[in-house]
């Protein structure tokens, strides 16, 4: 990303984003100085930036080999060798966390992976 644009944490399967705090409103209130005038004051309240799991479901229909490209055309940074151990871990317990991050590109990979034909569970914040 060039100048300006602030890196996002997030991870590739089980590990766990870094939790950013960002402005999400302001509150005005009001106070009186000496001279008795109004004062208006600006606080900011934070929040954890939300961040949600991408889960990926067994099915009956999905091969090994296209749930692996899959996940390795559109999770960053998936090796093949993570996406395969991701495949069997899908496969022997019914589900796994392929991804967890920012909630805005969750979203994103969730409806990559589903439009692909991969059997999604929806997304689980936080």
């Amino acid at each position: 990303m060039g100048p300006g644009h602030p890196s996002i944490p997030c991870s590739v399967v089980d590990r766990h984003p870094a939790v950013l705090k960002t402005p999400v409103q302001s509150v005005q209130s009001t106070s009186s100085n000496p001279g008795g005038q109004a004062v208006m004051e600006r606080q900011r309240l934070q929040q954890p930036y939300p961040t949600a799991r991408v889960i990926v479901l067994d099915d009956d229909h999905n091969t090994f080999q296209h749930v692996v490209e899959v996940l390795v055309r559109y999770i960053p940074g998936m090796q093949p060798d993570q996406a395969w151990e991701l495949a069997h871990r899908i496969d022997s317990t019914g589900s796994a966390v392929v991804w967890s991050g920012p909630l805005e590109q969750a979203e994103l990979y969730h409806q990559q992976l589903g439009a692909e034909g991969l059997t999604m569970a929806p997304l689980e914040r936080g």
